[in-house]
């Protein structure tokens, strides 16, 4: 089982500074992902990834997983569909700034966030900068969609646009982690159909050549873009692994101890 921080108390947190233990920050947020999943689902991936990846890193990397954050940017147009709640982009950066700051002021020297929402690519990327000229220290940020697209696309059943939002991708991890909230029975195909050899792949995996809002480019019905209809618990394993296996790689180059 994962250590979290909440846990600790300040004597603890104190060797753990000394240890040179490292932070976990999960991040995903609360917005509709269609009739089949719950609005929780960023949330949800962000928190159970979090904890696969402490425990994959101990005892090579001692770390400690912080309370997940479940709520977020989205965009306007996500409203029309119950359950999005909308942070504004800057009060959420602020937000996140203001952890990550108390932590590396606290006297931590690794971070590592975890970006489990498409939406907050951008703004967590612009936060570390913000935190470099303000602590002079560079925190991490990982992706497990990116960390686990070659592993996926080489299980796909979903073509190209079946897993931007509320598709295979995140259905097949649900239905892994958390099957009991996953209505199947809901679930429709609604794939996004790219117009532009400059929008190729599926765009949560930041394989796009030019930024083009998915919202804006088709017109939604459902709440989702992406067929969730030939998603797996068995694709959704194999999603997990593979985030957490290069996850863990790659923290433990960043922490020193590769």
């Amino acid at each position: 089982m994962a250590t979290l921080f909440r846990d600790q108390s300040s004597e603890t947190l104190r060797e753990h500074i000394e240890r040179g233990t490292l932070l976990i920050l999960p991040i995903g947020t609360t917005e509709e992902h269609g009739a089949h999943l719950p609005v929780d689902t960023d949330a949800r991936i962000a928190e159970a990834y979090g904890a696969a990846l402490g425990e994959a890193l101990e005892p090579d990397v001692p770390a400690l997983v912080m309370d997940t954050i479940r709520y977020g940017y989205s965009m306007k147009i996500m409203t029309r569909w119950p359950g999005t709640i909308v942070v504004r982009s800057r009060v959420f950066m602020d937000y996140v700034f203001d952890i990550c700051r108390s932590a590396l002021e606290m006297g931590f020297g690794k971070l590592a966030v975890l970006d489990c929402h498409g939406h907050h690519s951008g703004p967590l990327s612009t936060v570390n900068r913000e935190l470099c000229d303000a602590c002079d220290t560079a925190i991490a940020i990982l992706s497990p969609a990116k960390l686990s697209a070659q592993a996926f696309n080489e299980v796909r059943r979903s073509g190209q646009g079946g897993s931007i939002h509320g598709g295979e991708w995140e259905t097949s991890l649900l239905l892994h982690i958390s099957p009991e909230v996953v209505d199947m029975d809901r679930a429709v195909a609604e794939p996004m159909q790219y117009h532009s050899d400059f929008i190729a792949g599926d765009n949560f995996m930041g394989s796009q050549r030019v930024t083009w809002s998915t919202w804006y480019l088709q017109e939604g019905e459902s709440g989702i873009y992406g067929d969730p209809t030939v998603a797996s618990a068995d694709t959704g394993e194999v999603i997990m692994r593979a985030a957490v296996e290069e996850g863990a790689r790659f923290l433990k180059e960043y922490c020193g101890r590769a």
